[in-house]
């Protein structure tokens, strides 16, 4: 697993044209991304995780923190 890697501007360039064209269908199947997850997306792109890291911090933050 490469979480710590950075995506290369190239690969950043391609991961915005498949988030636009996931929003588009994810609209069409009744099921648009909300604001907060839009700025989630964004950030990846804007940082440049890898994929590996976004997909690790996804479930994370739906998990939230441990209740006690």
């Amino acid at each position: 697993m490469l979480i710590g890697r950075r995506l290369k501007p190239s690969e950043v360039k391609t991961t915005c044209e498949r988030r636009l064209e996931g929003i588009g269908l994810q609209e069409i199947e009744g099921n648009p991304l909300d604001a907060e997850d839009m700025a989630m997306f964004e950030m990846f792109e804007w940082e440049a995780w890898s994929h590996d890291r976004c997909r690790a911090y996804i479930p994370a933050q739906a998990l939230g923190p441990a209740a006690d």
